[in-house]
């Protein structure tokens, strides 16, 4: 069941496409790929208009970290007592002012405007007309087109401009592992191998996702990742975890 054929979400989704469709008619005496622009232009207006949840999340971090310690000793002195451990800490979250959900309300907040924005360049249809963003080309490249496409009809350009977007992807996720690789804490349990191998493989999922989807998508998703890389880097300067 696609969510967006309901009417008043179909409407907001129209609306979205037009204001980026007017926006790429805009741009349009300034360069060819008006359209892959807008995209652009809209996700980095988008992502700004979200940094404040970007720092409810740090925060939340930077709590969750300051608070590790304490968590840890009341989870030796209590293990035998699962009620008491609970108590205590909620016990221990209300004097700090603070929830063990406190970095989930941010996330949920901006869902719903990253996914109106996500969709429009998925869907061939808007409300019942053409997704014309998606015939719209960036370097001679339909926006319509995906990396999987491209090869199965041997379009070398779709391929180029489809692969370079993984690519770019795929090296921000290692950039992302790299700068908030997790380190071990003395007296905490040592993840498996293979666990650690999985987060570090999470950090590509996105680059996976964008061999599948069209390229507005990807462009969507490639200036995502790279702010949210950049975002994460000045805030966790602002927000330190506190040393151990």
């Amino acid at each position: 069941m696609d969510l967006f054929a309901f009417p008043p979400l179909a409407a907001l989704l129209d609306a979205a496409y037009a204001g980026l469709m007017l926006l790429s008619t805009t741009l349009a005496p300034l360069t060819a790929a008006s359209a892959a622009l807008a995209v652009v232009l809209v996700t980095l207006l988008v992502r700004a208009a979200l940094i404040p949840t970007g720092i409810a999340q740090a925060k939340a971090e930077q709590t969750r970290a300051r608070l590790a310690p304490r968590l840890r000793e009341l989870q030796k002195r209590h293990k035998n007592d699962r009620e008491r451990l609970q108590r205590e800490t909620m016990q221990l979250y209300r004097d700090e002012n603070t929830s063990p959900l406190a970095g989930c309300l941010p996330v949920l907040i901006q869902a719903p405007v990253v996914g109106v924005l996500y969709t429009l360049f998925l869907h061939t249809t808007i409300a019942g007309h053409p997704n014309a963003l998606l015939d719209e080309t960036l370097l001679g490249v339909p926006l319509g087109s995906t990396l999987l496409a491209s090869l199965s009809r041997g379009d070398t350009a779709g391929v180029l401009v489809c692969a370079a977007i993984v690519v770019i992807i795929a090296l921000v996720g290692e950039i992302t592992r790299r700068a908030f690789r997790v380190s071990p804490v003395a007296g905490d349990v040592a993840l498996p191998a293979a666990a650690g191998g999985l987060i570090g493989a999470l950090q590509f999922v996105t680059a996976v996702v964008a061999a599948f989807v069209p390229l507005a998508a990807g462009l969507y998703l490639v200036v995502t990742v790279t702010w949210t890389l950049g975002q994460r880097l000045v805030l966790r300067r602002i927000y330190p975890a506190p040393r151990t």
